[in-house]
């Protein structure tokens, strides 16, 4: 078997999408490792479930911004992964903008998990937007982080129906278990090689 490629997560919450990545890694459908998880929230779910994993996870301050980090603060960022020899990057409910020397340390290997089909509902509580808006679809998008919001090249989409009796709470649940199949599927293609970017379009290549 070839060596497990070792992945970094992100996260601001409770951290089921990071839940879904360990399951398949111990699965062997994604043939990589968590090597570590970090959260800018000293509280949140996703370090306790981390733990629960045997996955090595720790707090890091954010800094003064809600939506970034500062410089300094992400410097702390890119060490913690560097120093854990980290290959990929996935952001699991990260609720703050990459931008600069992040990017730039992890080119071409941070994607993100959304809860809707982008280019449509980007930013917050994107499953409020869609049933707000009156959509008879939503979904789930897998994309490669760029410094934009929301707007890196799209790896995997999944669509979700939405139904007349739909809360928001019912559609995120269920929008919730599509992306706990996607952010895996997706993250094995980009561990395998097997994506290549050009311009927007992000295409599949074949199994080697």
């Amino acid at each position: 078997m070839s060596k497990k490629v070792r992945v970094g997560v992100l996260g601001s919450g409770k951290g089921s999408n990071m839940v879904a990545l360990a399951k398949a890694c111990e699965a062997g459908t994604l043939n990589a490792e968590i090597a570590l998880v970090v959260s800018d929230v000293e509280e949140a779910g996703i370090l306790e479930r981390a733990e629960s994993f045997g996955i090595a996870n720790q707090y890091l301050v954010p800094g003064p911004f809600k939506t970034k980090l500062d410089e300094v603060c992400e410097q702390a960022y890119i060490e913690a992964f560097q120093k854990a020899e980290v290959d990929w990057i996935v952001l699991a409910g990260f609720m703050r903008i990459l931008k600069g020397q992040f990017l730039k340390a992890y080119s071409n290997r941070v994607i993100n998990i959304h809860p809707s089909l982008l280019p449509s509902f980007p930013g917050l509580e994107a499953w409020k937007q869609a049933l707000d808006y009156g959509v008879k679809f939503t979904g789930c998008t897998v994309h490669f982080v760029d410094q934009g919001i929301d707007t890196g090249s799209i790896i995997l989409q999944e669509t979700v129906p939405v139904m007349d009796d739909d809360t928001p709470q019912t559609l995120h649940a269920r929008i919730q278990e599509a992306e706990h199949r996607l952010c895996p599927a997706a993250l094995e293609l980009a561990v395998r090689g097997r994506l290549s970017v050009q311009g927007r379009h992000c295409h599949r290549l074949p199994d080697s």
